[in-house]
């Protein structure tokens, strides 16, 4: 099996382990990056129905919205989309370790080709990790988009059917404001009836089939054009921690005293170092992602409905101003940096024991040859 396999599997095996751990952040965090929260004192008649207006609450902590989750929707709430998702980071590790050690072993060729033409000094460059990580990540996104689209669809469907209730017991409470006291009883049981029907997290190809007969086929990608842009995240993420990585093993290098191995704990803190820039640099194009991979229709209101990338981006600043594009940002360098952290620690512990048992199957069949 080749190394490219190997991280390959490692990278799907760390992932899933690592969304396991972190799911329910995820859960919370792309809740708050697509809940549509107006301007304090914005216009907003250019919207359909006034009705449908987005909550005027002010949004609440991390930990207050887990126990929210947790009181009206159960535990099944907080992993909501588990199964694709889980399938998703699998797939979308393996892909994407895989390409980018394939990639990774050619740059590394190139280096060495260069240093005996006596050009470099036969490492990889910064630029080169950059250009090799954005390759990977490319093939990644065309490949796994649609899954995400499903997982996105999955966390946020009771989100959007609360707001699409709200607006309806609106609507009965104006009607019976207007009717007569003969008509009253009949709106409170509209109005109970209404309030006993709690949103219910559902399945994958029920979500399969509602972005199909929204959007068609291409609905399965939407939200590819900021999914590509944001695959600088990975490649910022991988230039700090393989240039970290690199500094970290030529001072293990020069210190004949000590280890050259490097930690478990320091590929954790790396991994960290490594995602908390990637995150901070690319999270608004996160937050449009969501926003398009959400379910658009959630009570008419075109203000916070959006067609497009640009036109996402064009309504956020109007409608939300530039804080929109940093919702529950707090939440996602939580879960990013420790899913990373995990990620990173798991797959090199996963390649170092694929290494070991190969160095000692290969021993095994030389002396059996012998």
């Amino acid at each position: 099996m080749s190394n490219a396999v190997a991280n390959g599997l490692a990278g799907a095996g760390g992932g899933i382990i690592a969304q396991i751990i972190t799911y329910p952040l995820q859960t919370v965090n792309t809740r708050q990056q697509t809940e549509r929260v107006a301007k304090k004192g914005l216009d907003t008649t250019t919207t359909t129905s006034e009705a449908s207006q987005p909550s005027p609450h002010p949004p609440r902590g991390t930990l207050f919205q887990i126990f929210q989750v947790i009181r009206t929707e159960g535990w099944g709430g907080l992993y909501s989309g588990l199964k694709p998702s889980l399938f998703g980071t699998a797939a979308s590790q393996g892909i994407y370790y895989y390409f980018y050690q394939v990639f990774k072993n050619k740059a590394e060729a190139i280096a060495v080709t260069r240093k005996r033409k006596g050009l470099g000094d036969g490492t990889v460059g910064m630029f080169s990790w950059i250009v090799v990580a954005a390759i990977a990540g490319s093939l990644n996104v065309l490949f796994t988009n649609p899954i995400w689209v499903l997982v996105t669809r999955m966390q946020t469907h009771t989100q959007a059917e609360k707001k699409v209730m709200e607006g309806r017991r609106e609507a009965l409470l104006r009607e019976a404001s207007e009717c007569s006291s003969a008509e009253l009883p009949t709106f409170k049981e509209k109005l109970a009836e209404l309030d006993s029907i709690k949103p219910r997290p559902y399945g994958t190809l029920h979500a399969a089939g509602e972005v199909y007969c929204e959007a068609g086929i291409t609905g399965f990608w939407k939200g590819i054009i900021p999914t590509l842009i944001m695959v600088c995240n990975p490649s910022i993420q991988f230039m700090i921690y393989e240039t970290s990585l690199k500094k970290l093993r030529f001072r293990r290098a020069a210190n004949k005293r000590g280890s050259k191995n490097v930690t478990a704990l320091e590929v954790f803190l790396l991994g960290a170092l490594a995602k908390l820039g990637a995150t901070l640099c690319t999270y608004p194009l996160l937050v449009v992602k969501s926003r398009l991979q959400a379910k658009q229709d959630i009570g008419g209101n075109i203000a916070f409905r959006y067609t497009g990338t640009l036109d996402a981006i064009f309504k956020m600043i109007r409608y939300e101003g530039l804080p929109g594009f940093y919702k529950g940002m707090s939440t996602k360098i939580v879960q990013s940096v420790f899913a990373a952290s995990v990620l990173f620690m798991v797959k090199e512990e996963l390649v170092k024991m694929y290494l070991m048992l190969a160095d000692k199957s290969r021993k095994t069949l030389l002396r059996i040859l012998n």
